[in-house]
């Protein structure tokens, strides 16, 4: 495959960019030269600039997206040179960009419509549009979904149209802002594949960010990761650029610390200070020690001690229009529980919860008990007010210490002048799970409620599902993370093929292979060591807790690093 525009390289000197009404720069003094054909990913805590960083690239800063811009920026194609004063539609022919909410770039009300617009705007021969379609959506894996209407694919499915919509063009430069955050095991797998596929060709430039680093590596570890790394600290400072596996192996520690989301092998290391993949043994006595000799279940709530039912759904099925996604579902959320709902990408996850909500009507069966409150997908479809304060505060009647106190506790208190839709995509998703529980709903429904999260606050929307259900609440979400449901959750659901697959404690759905297997998920490598050493779901809860808060070995800060003459920091 030959790449249209040629070859693509990129080059920023002394790059700050700071946005109205920001009292901090997102990016500063970033110097960076990706020569082109190199894969780079870009690592960082939430509201580190990562995304600001693809946005400057691709032009959407500052020409959409209004910000103070310092410092150059040239991207090289085909003999041509793109500064920061070139629109984003003169770059667009060199680029190609999946979106970290991918929905927002959809234009067309049909999938394959959707990829054609891309070659006809490219003035592709009408007789090669339909094959290079079909090729590019057969490349992300979602070859079934051309005559699909985009309105009605899940939030998965719409990434992967978005990936295919991104490289059908064959771009120089490949810009991908979590381009797995919403996937299943085999949407990550399928869509690592194709970009590996798309960069095959030496002259294709990728910059990818990306959270979900373990699941993206896959079983190639380190390996399976993009050559080069690039470590934005919290402050939107270049802290550490070289190869990867160098990178996350002498910095894990550091990393860990920032609250980034590192592969498994340097995760542990991070914690035990030993060099070792899972399987090396290296890391057995750390783990072992987390591994509760007997955990107690949760009490059950309520003065009676017997745990009433909040939510009910009896002999339900959703589905959109006439179709059926999910039908014989019957559920008990019962106080002092939370509740996972696990599936494949199109398994109709997003759809039960809108169901339970009130917010879509059942195709069949009832829904009783009290009003949940929720959380979108979509943090922006939940969005009412012109500030982040506001937004908390919308509809309480004494708002200002319940305010202050979510400001604090999801680290939002930096921005609480702001207009949401102007956060990141971190902060959008943290502000949408603040503005829910300022309202204290005794049952709380949450749609990927961690998608688009590093590390630290993934554990703070952990601590904050599992604190509603201990103060008498309940929770219900959906997640691709096996780790975070067998962390926090006391039973999971699992759906698939139109039905439910299984149902019952975390700790025995999680450990029966041949359900997870039917399910089409896959258990990350250290919940199934947990879970073939813990006897129950409470201990199973201990140590991922444990594991998640352990104290790292070592240093926990990286130094800015000085540019070597190659323009690559050590």
């Amino acid at each position: 495959m030959t790449t249209g525009p040629g070859l693509a390289g990129i080059t920023l000197s002394g790059v700050t960019v700071t946005y109205p009404r920001r009292d901090r720069p997102s990016l500063r003094g970033v110097d960076l030269h990706v020569a082109a054909g190199e894969r780079v990913v870009v690592l960082g805590p939430s509201g580190a600039g990562k995304s600001t960083l693809l946005h400057l690239v691709a032009g959407l800063v500052p020409h959409s997206t209004p910000a103070e811009v310092e410092g150059t920026l040239v991207l090289g194609g085909d003999g041509e040179h793109l500064d920061l004063s070139s629109p984003v539609h003169e770059r667009s022919a060199l680029l190609g960009v999946v979106g970290q909410d991918p929905s927002a770039s959809v234009c067309l009300p049909q999938v394959d419509a959707e990829l054609a617009l891309v070659l006809e705007n490219r003035a592709v021969p009408p007789a090669q549009i339909g094959p290079r379609v079909g090729a590019a959506l057969e490349q992300v894996g979602v070859g079934d979904l051309a005559q699909r209407q985009t309105a009605r694919l899940s939030g998965g499915q719409t990434q992967r149209v978005a990936l295919a919509a991104a490289v059908i063009g064959r771009p120089g430069l490949l810009l991908l802002d979590e381009p797995t955050s919403m996937l299943d095991a085999s949407g990550v797998r399928a869509v690592r594949a194709a970009i590996e596929e798309v960069a095959r060709d030496a002259s294709l430039t990728v910059l990818l960010v990306e959270h979900r680093l373990d699941d993206y590596a896959g079983e190639a570890g380190l390996d399976g990761l993009p050559g080069r790394a690039v470590v934005l600290d919290a402050d939107g400072t270049v802290v550490a650029d070289g190869p990867t596996a160098q990178v996350l192996r002498e910095h894990a520690a550091a990393l860990h610390a920032l609250g980034c989301w590192l592969p498994l092998e340097a995760e542990l290391t991070a914690l035990s200070g030993k060099v070792g993949d899972l399987a090396s043994g290296a890391h057995d006595q750390l783990l072992a020690g987390l591994v509760p000799c007997d955990a107690a279940p949760r009490p059950a709530s309520a003065e009676t001690g017997v745990r009433s039912v909040l939510l009910r759904a009896h002999g339900l099925a959703v589905g959109h229009g006439r179709q059926t996604v999910l039908d014989g579902l019957d559920l008990d959320v019962r106080a002092g529980q939370v509740v996972a709902v696990l599936g494949e990408n199109g398994t109709g996850k997003s759809t039960l919860l809108h169901a339970l909500a009130g917010l879509a009507r059942p195709l069949a069966g009832t829904v009783s008990g009290q009003r949940p409150g929720m959380v979108f997908q979509n943090p922006e479809h939940q969005l009412v007010a012109h500030t982040v304060a506001d937004e908390i505060a919308h509809g309480l009647a004494d708002p200002a210490p319940t305010v202050a106190r979510m400001l604090r506790e999801h680290r939002l208190e930096h921005c609480a002048d702001r207009n949401p839709h102007q956060l990141s995509g971190g902060e959008k998703r943290r502000l949408s799970l603040a503005a829910m529980l300022a309202h204290g709903r005794d049952v709380l429904l949450a749609d990927e409620p961690t998608f688009g999260l590093d590390r630290r606050d993934t554990m703070v929307v952990a601590d904050a599902l599992r604190s509603v259900a201990d103060a008498g609440g309940a929770v219900v979400f959906s997640t691709h993370d096996l780790r975070l449901a067998a962390e926090v959750a006391d039973e999971v659901v699992v759906v698939g093929r139109g039905r439910v697959l299984a149902s019952g404690s975390t700790h025995d759905v999680l450990s029966d292979a041949a359900v997870l297997d039917g399910a089409g998920l896959e258990l990350p490598a250290i919940v199934r060591w947990f879970v073939e050493r813990c006897s129950s779901t409470a201990a199973l809860q201990s140590a991922l807790q444990a594991l998640g808060r352990h104290p790292v070995a070592g240093s926990g800060t990286l130094e800015p690093a000085p540019a070597t003459s190659a323009g690559v920091r050590a």
